[in-house]
């Protein structure tokens, strides 16, 4: 066993058959690092005299091969002052490609991780290691694609990719357990053009940004969303909003900057003129009658369809045949601040649905 505290009542390590790496580049500084496996903590040792240092460490290779402690070299301990303990490091700014860290891996102790500037052209995968990240910042790089282990950061809150290459948002994402965790996801000033509709499935999001990518559409699904409260989607190229966008209750709205539809109200005796095939027909019979369903009674590409299914705004469900047109919505009744194209307080709105 290891005791890292003054007082040795503090945290204790098994060392036997536990260690994953030893880093020992500047040890005759004083310096070194033993990773251990279980728990993934890193042991930082600093301000220490070289030559005691080499011995210590001499002893815990010896402890982790199971060497009897009768036999281990080791000295009378001096307790260590307050002022000597280093503390786990739990937070990492990187500001440009020369400080980013090429050879040594990320502290396991990390909450808040920024690396921004750095030329990233991707994410690197010794950040999806560090499992009580809190925050991740990657704004200001070259990331083209995000990696489907983000969704493993179990504590993820905030991601910020502001100003990357991004053109998709993965539905891998949107299924993971960023579903419990993530509050706030800025997107802004990337090359999206549309996210999946299982985005919506993100419901813990409080701060959604999105401007200044070139989407046409939002989630029809976006009034699921029930904690949003913020939503920038300014410099769009966005021609309307989806029907259930006003069952969000927001605090802040931005939709400056979209080429917005002017308002094409249904005639009310338009009908659908095709017969419904025989899948819509079972579709709205499932969804309408609240028939049970799932990827254990149904082959995956039906049940997928069958999420998602649209909702007219006579309150029944259309899968593939229905009537599009846009009317005009006062988004003051979705967000106590509307920043639009102009003063008027309204915008246009999707219904969809059949006939």
């Amino acid at each position: 066993m290891v005791c890292t505290a003054r007082d040795r009542a503090g945290a204790r390590y098994k060392l036997k058959e536990n260690i994953e790496q030893f880093f020992t580049k500047f040890v005759e500084e004083g310096k070194a690092t033993v990773r251990l496996k279980e728990p993934a903590v890193d042991v930082c040792l600093s301000k220490a005299n070289a030559s005691n240092l080499k011995s210590f460490l001499a002893a815990v290779r010896l402890a982790h091969r199971g060497t009897d402690v009768e036999a281990l070299p080791l000295s009378v301990l001096v307790p260590a002052k307050t002022s000597e303990v280093e503390k786990p490091k739990t937070k990492m700014i990187i500001m440009s490609r020369r400080d980013y860290p090429l050879t040594k891996n990320f502290p396991y102790s990390l909450e808040h991780l920024q690396a921004s500037y750095c030329k990233l052209a991707r994410v690197d995968m010794r950040m999806l290691c560090l499992k009580k990240l809190r925050t991740l910042d990657l704004s200001h790089n070259h990331i083209k694609k995000l990696p489907e282990t983000i969704g493993d950061l179990v504590s993820l809150q905030e991601l910020n990719l502001h100003n990357n290459h991004l053109e998709s948002f993965c539905v891998a994402l949107c299924n993971s357990m960023l579903q419990k965790s993530l509050q706030f996801l800025d997107l802004s000033q990337n090359k999206i053009k549309a996210l999946p509709v299982q985005f919506c499935q993100l419901q813990e999001l409080i701060h959604l940004k999105l401007d200044d990518n070139e989407l046409i559409r939002l989630p029809f699904k976006m009034g699921q969303l029930s904690q949003l409260r913020f939503l920038s989607a300014a410099r769009n190229k966005l021609p309307f909003l989806p029907s259930d966008f006003r069952n969000l209750s927001l605090e802040k709205l931005d939709l400056f900057g979209n080429p917005f539809e002017q308002p094409n109200p249904l005639v009310p005796s338009i009908q659908l003129k095709i017969p419904l095939t025989l899948l819509e027909s079972a579709a709205r019979a499932t969804v309408n009658y609240r028939i049970p369903y799932g990827c254990h009674l149904l082959p995956s590409h039906l049940w997928e369809d069958l999420e998602l299914a649209k909702t007219c705004q006579c309150g029944s469900a259309c899968l593939s045949c229905f009537i599009q047109t846009t009317v005009t919505m006062n988004l003051h009744h979705v967000a106590h601040t509307v920043v639009l194209v102009d003063n008027m307080g309204d915008d246009l709105f999707l219904p969809e649905g059949g006939s």
